[in-house]
């Protein structure tokens, strides 16, 4: 009894350190630790004052977006969480921009804001050419982000990517605009033109989400990344604003957009042959639209023989800019409206000439 009692204390007494007990009255007499000192911080930097008003303001304006497919079990269709991604406000009347690539092969989806609840939306027009769409939803507080420009886009100058990577909720990334122009391949096998490059941290996810200007405008929509690991490369791409400017409107008012059309047919793999074959760059005009404008200002298209293609009119410059695919001359239209006259250098033989054409309407 006297044993289990005095264990029964020095248990009580005690506390136990890698499995073997030490007497407490050891312990407490180690000198007590110097109290930590808090060295006060001061004022945040004016870059760094200029940063967290720029993402408060511009916070409530970003979008959360779930979409959902269609699937199929034992008994019936159901719909499950297919993706998610970014996008912003772009007007009071609830129209949201995003990727086209965000909603492909969705059935539904929804969009949240910070703090919010998630609502159904509205699909109301997209343009995969150019990988945008426009969503729509009610009954939100909604604040458009101020629309900047792009076409004086400087390499160097700062920005800021707001979104939802890795389904992180409304993140900022922070960078510079690394390289403008650049173009990518889309799945689909077409190309993306004229995308601003920045080193802003972008990922899964942040797709469809703003890149702002240190004013806290809209300068792009963030799109792809280039990225072996599928993470973020320091390699990021977006829709330059003053292609967004132009399509999304239009998407708007009509579900789509249609660049004005000049009238011509044409490949860029007789584009890569004629290239090769050593008679200079261009663009083989293989067929013009009947009553189309290339048709009326008397371009022709190329002969078929038995030895294969002849080119007759070969599409060497619009307005001046040289063009070595049709890809090259649609991303040029895609710049120009319907009924604005453009100036064509086109080769026949030998012959150059310079041929004036009023674009039409596309469709």
């Amino acid at each position: 009894m006297l044993r289990f009692l005095f264990l029964a204390a020095a248990v009580a007494l005690g506390v136990t350190i890698g499995g073997a007990l030490v007497p407490y009255a050891r312990l407490a007499l180690a000198p007590a630790p110097d109290p930590v000192t808090v060295t006060p911080r001061g004022d945040l930097a004016d870059d760094e004052r200029a940063t967290i008003e720029l993402f408060q303001a511009a916070q409530g304006s970003v979008v959360f977006i779930a979409t959902q497919g269609r699937a199929m079990d034992m008994f019936r269709q159901m719909d499950t969480p297919r993706g998610a991604g970014s996008g912003f406000v772009w007007d009071t009347a609830g129209h949201v921009v995003t990727n086209a690539h965000v909603l492909a092969g969705a059935r539904t989806a929804s969009v949240r804001l910070p703090g919010g609840r998630a609502r159904p939306a509205r699909l109301i027009g997209t343009d995969a050419r150019n990988d945008l769409a426009v969503l729509q939803v009610q009954g939100m507080g909604l604040a458009p982000l101020p629309v900047g420009t792009s076409a004086d886009l400087q390499v160097g100058q700062s920005v800021f990517a707001i979104g939802n990577p890795f389904g992180l909720d409304f993140t900022l990334t922070t960078g510079v605009v690394s390289a403008l122009g650049r173009e990518i391949p889309t799945d689909r096998g077409g190309t993306i033109r004229g995308l601003v490059q920045t080193d802003a941290a972008i990922n899964p996810g942040n797709s469809g989400g703003p890149l702002l200007d240190s004013a806290g405008r809209l300068v792009g929509v963030n799109t792809a990344i280039f990225s072996p690991s599928g993470a973020s490369a320091g390699i990021g791409f977006a829709v330059p604003v003053d292609v967004v400017a132009r399509v999304v409107p239009q998407l708007i008012l009509r579900g789509r957009y249609d660049p004005p059309a000049l009238g011509v047919v044409g490949d860029p793999r007789a584009d890569a042959w004629l290239a090769r074959s050593g008679r200079g760059a261009g663009v083989i005009v293989l067929d013009v639209a009947p009553g189309g404008p290339a048709q009326a200002a008397g371009l022709e298209g190329a002969v078929e023989t038995e030895d294969g293609i002849v080119p007759r009119d070969v599409i060497e410059a619009l307005d001046g800019e040289p063009v070595a695919t049709i890809d090259d001359v649609l991303a040029l239209l895609d710049r120009r409206a319907a009924g604005q006259e453009v100036v064509l250098t086109v080769r026949r033989g030998r012959a150059r000439r310079e041929v004036p054409v009023t674009l039409a309407r596309g469709g």
